[in-house]
């Protein structure tokens, strides 16, 4: 159950938002979301119940890899609207049938904390969206991603989210699409559009000499 949300919050937050402040009663005891996460990033996913096949899988995906999240920072946290016996008898069924050990925590939620994220599938009673929250090592949500629950997640993009989340703040620089292996930009990134005349037009005589800029608005560089 959730001990303690505060109420003052009220509709879905959204990216760039102060991630709510809640306590909430996990497969690894109380926790205070996201104050006792503070400096980590904390990737947050609801699912839409215990004991169901896709569900399964993704639980099965993330603790695979649990390390690499825990290489750079991240926290899991998983989330759905059963009781806290119900996570631990799956888990344990999980690990017994499947040979795979869930090393983070599962929220057990009333309801409560689904509501206030958005997370409860429309029409489909009480279940939850596969959804996923990334929150950085302030608190604040940094991308939101919802799923179907008939489409299951994959993995490698979450984490893929935090590396870029994590490389383009260090670096004030934007990730392309499916950084660091676009199509034509390969791992290279970009780099901040130009706000003035005098740089922009600086920028346009690279234009044809070489892959740094394609135009004055698009250059990139190597990491």
């Amino acid at each position: 159950m959730c001990e303690d949300i505060d109420d003052s919050v009220m509709g879905m937050p959204l990216i760039g938002d102060k991630f709510p402040e809640m306590v909430v009663k996990t497969t690894h005891g109380m926790i205070n979301l996201p104050k006792d996460f503070a400096g980590k990033w904390v990737v947050l996913f609801s699912h839409p119940a215990d004991f169901t096949p896709v569900c399964t899988t993704e639980f099965v995906g993330f603790a695979k890899k649990n390390d690499e999240f825990e290489k750079i920072g991240a926290k899991l946290i998983g989330l759905s609207i059963d009781q806290v016996f119900s996570h631990i008898k799956w888990v344990e069924w999980i690990e017994e049938n499947l040979g795979v050990k869930i090393p983070f925590p599962i929220i057990a939620d009333t309801g409560a904390v689904a509501m206030q994220l958005g997370m409860i599938h429309p029409s489909k009673a009480s279940n939850t969206v596969r959804a996923v929250f990334i929150i950085d090592p302030t608190g604040i949500i940094r991308l939101i991603i919802y799923y179907p629950q008939e489409v299951g997640r994959s993995i490698d993009e979450v984490l893929r989210a935090v590396k870029a989340l994590q490389y383009t703040d260090k670096n004030h620089v934007a990730a392309p699409e499916n950084w660091p292996n676009n199509d034509f930009l390969k791992d290279r990134v970009i780099i901040p559009t130009a706000t003035d005349y005098k740089t922009a037009m600086e920028r346009k005589k690279k234009v044809g000499k070489g892959k740094d800029c394609y135009d004055w608005w698009f250059c990139t560089k190597k990491i």
